[in-house]
């Protein structure tokens, strides 16, 4: 069965498991390679997706789309990095300013 692109949103998202996981929002499609690269869904299932951040799941784990869409892969519990605190460059000063760029040097 060929189904639109369009007619993938809206479509509820199901893990190998048959646990909802949300509803496709829209689509990463790769335009060069003329091709479906992702399902992006913007409210993911909470106990699935730490805080129900946006994801897109690869259109590879995609294993069947009818009614609803059925995954043949995800993993148990997708978590958020978080990025380790940004440290101050070398040189700054106490404000978290940067140093002053030195003075150009006058050509001979």
């Amino acid at each position: 069965m060929l189904v639109e692109t369009t007619e993938l949103v809206g479509r509820q998202v199901y893990t190998p498991d048959g646990r909802l996981l949300g509803e496709v929002e829209n689509l990463v499609v790769d335009v060069e390679g003329s091709k479906v690269d992702g399902l992006y869904l913007g409210d993911p299932n909470g106990l699935l997706v730490e805080d129900s951040k946006p994801i897109n799941i690869p259109y590879r784990w995609v294993a069947a789309v009818n009614d609803v869409v059925l995954l043949r892969f995800f993993p148990k519990r997708v978590s958020v990095k978080k990025s380790p605190p940004h440290a101050a460059p070398a040189g700054a000063k106490e404000g978290g300013s940067a140093p002053s760029p030195a003075p150009p040097v006058p050509a001979r």
